[in-house]
């Protein structure tokens, strides 16, 4: 496996539409396991294909369901991740009810953003072996997925922030991707 540079804006193609995956051969399972290194690495939450310059609709996210709740007892056991591959997703159903979170971007460093979106959502994509799946996310699950989805669309976070701003040292560091 390898590690992929991850481009920046104003990078063009982080402003485009990604293209659907249609092979689902071996050259896809190395992106799959490349992109998933280069998450972790980063480390980030998700990474969509646009961020290490391939314009496909191809996301990985890798979350453990309530890392952002306050953790009362810090002897506790860390939740297991869980990790996603989408491709070709689609947003089949969002909820009425919007809540407002800090977002950042391993594509836009050095800057979060505040942003409205969807307190729970439902996904239909394809998994890393072309077969269907449909996800439903809440929370901060949702907001992810929203994040990643927007990439393959040529949407970043600071189009859909009612605020941007460069964090003060001792601000606590908003992992995304």
């Amino acid at each position: 496996m390898a590690l992929l540079p991850i481009v920046n804006l104003p990078d063009p193609i982080l402003r485009r539409k990604a293209k659907p995956v249609t092979k689902f051969d071996k050259e896809l399972q190395t992106l799959i396991d490349n992109m998933i290194e280069t998450m972790r690495d980063a480390p980030g939450v998700g990474l969509a294909a646009p961020q290490i310059n391939i314009s496909q609709q191809l996301a990985v996210i890798e979350y453990a369901e309530g890392e952002d709740e306050e953790e009362e007892d810090e002897n506790a056991p860390e939740k297991p991740k869980k990790l996603y591959v989408i491709i070709n997703p689609e947003i089949t159903k969002v909820s009425e009810e919007k809540v407002m979170g800090i977002e950042g971007c391993l594509s836009i460093p050095g800057l979060h953003g505040e942003v409205e979106r969807h307190e729970a959502i439902q996904v239909k994509a394809l998994n890393r072996h072309g077969n269907p799946v449909k996800l439903k996310a809440s929370g901060w699950m949702a907001r992810i997925f929203q994040h990643e989805i927007d990439h393959l669309n040529g949407v970043l976070f600071t189009d859909r922030a009612t605020r941007v701003w460069k964090p003060s040292a001792d601000e606590e560091d908003v992992e995304m991707d």
